[in-house]
């Protein structure tokens, strides 16, 4: 017997796919990509087409395990389900009587974007506020350019991507639509069929600047500069939307004067760009409506990341493409869902403490006595590598591990916990790159001793005797809980059909009854900015590496893999083969100032430590800037390091984002003898 269940890719990707499970017999044997859907159209990434092999891996954990050898060791044997929770509950039973519960940092990641697995956490969330846990922020992905836009529109939600189709110029700022969310590429071609200019933006001529009209090559750091300096030609030639300013907007005179001190030349100083091509583009973006930008999170990962969201969010207030299907900008369309998440703050006992994802190493000091880790991988994804690789060394540190495979993280483990996929349990999901509420049925039983997440909580709520009703909500529960607020959109049919638009327009124009800010108008100036230790104007905040350049340093930007989804199948034998190993990217003149050739190991170093990679000797980085992709394992690395080592643990200007492309290194040969490191993973014993 043959089924097709429908399900939703749960990865931290834009996109958010929906996808068709082939069932026969009890077993997956096809996916693809869901050709009903708008958005999906049928295709999946080179990633997650391996989804059902990565699914049957022979490393995938499928037990509970103890640690029995030093921590990082990597060495467990095989626990029942009940010794693992007995022990778990004995343990946080004592840390909460001896310590409190705030001793506890339960540390979640974005390894699934589920709303009831994985970020939206429910169940986990509501265990955590019951024993008085720590707060966790859940900041590294997008925050400083959350609260960039939230200052000038009210919301960090703008352009429903679908609408680039109707667009005339299309800005593709810093993101590499090819790699990291290519589903879009179909609209920018629509558009571009319809006459369009697409311009990529971006330090790397990558896959996508490939693809379009025109490439930029920014200097890192330096977006919000020629933000304003399109502006400033905007300005030049009068085509300033004087109605729309008047109507709908607040401070403009004073945001006028922040942009008549950015003229193309200085611009032009500033980014590394062409004083010609700025110019050029201004005028460009003058006479075109409308105008779509596209910015996404890789553009705000460093220390003014947050203030260059702000001023590219300033650029439709000021040509009026709000009025425009295909107008505006498109960072992130999560806040337009109305899902009711509700962790149970009100189970708190007392307030209790936030502790910062981006902030692990500092974090981990002798206050805390339990991490607890799920939907993450830390020791490969956060950093300054090498310090919070030595504070989780600490015996004294009770770690548990949720996961499907043996990272880094797993390795300084205390007891590890068999984790489901996305084929395997319940979930809801909502793209931060589309406009769709998306349901994922298990396909398939999950194979070992594997459990969801809602259910390792609740059994471990059981174990632990906790009596608050909610803590065993049931997956359909919850489901039913946070769709409570969205109009037109129930279990019932979600669960028939797979997924379901949002009661908006088609097209959808955001903002048109008004913005969601103090004011109701875009606001150029922004008093809650202000109060928040901010600049009142929206302006120009230099990275560090643009702020401290040198002729000795190189910038080193760690953007996305094509292979990989941060460092989710970076153990995956045929992924890892395409990826070439890790590798960073240099630029000829650079090379040749320090005597490295092409596909040489090489030692790329700063204070913070240093990692291994091959060079790759190109002119698709600009001299100064140095491309080293992240989510290679370290383990699975020469040297055993990966680019987090020499990324500071270093707080980005709004939300304590995380400045992984600031980062000044240099790159040398590595020392005669160096290995290039087993391509094997390291086993776990007994799994």
């Amino acid at each position: 017997m043959e089924l097709r269940v429908l399900g939703a890719c749960p990865l931290d990707c834009p996109d958010t796919c929906s996808w068709e499970v082939t069932v026969r017999d009890g077993q997956a044997v096809g996916l693809r990509g869901n050709r009903d859907h708008p958005f999906t159209r049928g295709a999946l990434c080179v990633k997650v087409n391996r989804y059902l092999e990565h699914t049957r891996a022979a490393d995938r954990i499928l037990h509970p395990m103890k640690r029995v050898g030093p921590k990082g060791s990597g060495r467990f044997e095989r626990i029942s389900w009940d010794e693992a929770l007995r022990t778990i509950a004995d343990r946080l039973t004592g840390i909460v009587a001896e310590h409190g519960g705030e001793a506890i940092w339960p540390y979640q990641g974005t390894g699934t974007l589920g709303f009831i697995q994985g970020e939206g956490g429910l169940a986990g969330r509501r265990f955590w506020n019951v024993l008085g846990a720590s707060q966790h922020d859940l900041n590294i992905c997008s925050r400083a350019g959350n609260l960039g836009v939230t200052y000038v529109n009210g919301t960090p939600g703008g352009m429903d991507p679908e609408t680039f189709a109707l667009s005339k110029l299309i800005l593709l700022w810093g993101t590499n639509t090819l790699t990291s969310g290519h589903h879009m590429w179909k609209f920018v071609q629509d558009a571009k069929a319809n006459g369009a200019h697409v311009v990529a933006i971006d330090p790397i001529r990558t896959r996508t600047a490939d693809q379009a009209d025109e490439h930029l090559p920014i200097r890192p750091g330096t977006d919000g500069a020629l933000a304003l300096g399109l502006l400033n030609v905007v300005l030049e030639e009068g085509a300033e939307d004087r109605e729309y300013l008047e109507n709908h907007t607040l401070g403009w005179d004073e945001f006028k004067a922040e942009i008549q001190k950015y003229p193309p030349s200085r611009v032009a100083e500033i980014t590394g760009l062409p004083e010609a091509d700025i110019r050029a583009l201004g005028v460009r973006l003058a006479h075109t409506r409308p105008t779509g930008i596209r910015a996404t999170m890789g553009i705000q990962r460093h220390e003014g990341g947050g203030a260059a969201m702000r001023a590219i969010a300033c650029i439709p207030g000021v040509t009026g493409d709000w009025r425009h299907p295909g107008g505006g900008v498109s960072y992130s369309t999560s806040a337009h869902f109305p899902l009711r998440v509700d962790p149970r703050d009100d189970l708190l006992e007392k307030p209790v403490r936030t502790l910062t994802m981006t902030r692990l190493a500092d974090g981990l000091d002798e206050s805390v006595k339990c991490l607890w880790v799920y939907a993450a991988n830390p020791l490969g994804s956060t950093s300054d590598q090498n310090r919070v690789r030595e504070a989780m060394l600490r015996e004294d540190l009770f770690t548990v591990v949720m996961e499907q495979f043996p990272t880094d993280t797993v390795d300084y483990a205390d007891i590890v916990l068999p984790a489901t996929m996305q084929t395997e349990h319940m979930d809801l999901h909502a793209g931060y790159g589309h406009m769709y509420v998306m349901w994922n049925e298990p396909a398939v039983e999950a194979p070992g001793e594997c459990v969801s997440t809602t259910e390792t909580f609740r059994r471990l709520a059981r174990h632990m005797g906790l009596t608050e009703p909610s803590l065993y909500d049931s997956d359909l529960e919850l489901a039913e809980q946070l769709l409570s607020g969205t109009p037109g959109i129930t279990l019932e049919r979600l669960r028939k059909e797979g997924w379901a638009r949002l009661a908006v327009d088609d097209p959808f124009v955001p903002f048109t009854d008004g913005f969601p800010t103090p004011s109701g108008r875009l606001e150029f100036v922004s008093e809650r900015a202000e109060a928040d230790g901010l600049p009142r104007v929206a302006g120009y905040v230099p990275s560090l590496s643009a702020r401290t350049a040198s002729a000795t340093k190189l910038t080193l930007i760690t953007p996305a893999s094509h292979t990989f989804l941060n460092t989710i199948f970076s153990n995956n034998p045929e992924l890892l083969r395409r990826s070439k190993g890790p590798r960073v990217m240099i630029n000829p003149a650079d090379a040749e100032a320090r005597g490295l050739t092409d596909g040489q190991l090489v030692r790329v170093f700063n204070d913070n430590g240093e990692f291994s990679a091959y060079a790759e000797i190109s002119d698709r980085v600009k001299p100064g800037v140095a491309a080293a992709p992240k989510g290679h394992w370290p383990k699975l690395s020469p040297g055993g390091s990966n680019p987090n080592s020499v990324v500071d643990e270093r707080d980005a200007d709004m939300g304590r984002g995380a400045v992984y492309h600031d980062n000044l290194v240099d790159i040398a040969p590595a020392p005669k003898g160096s290995r290039p490191g087993d391509p094997s993973q390291r086993p776990v014993s007994e799994r």
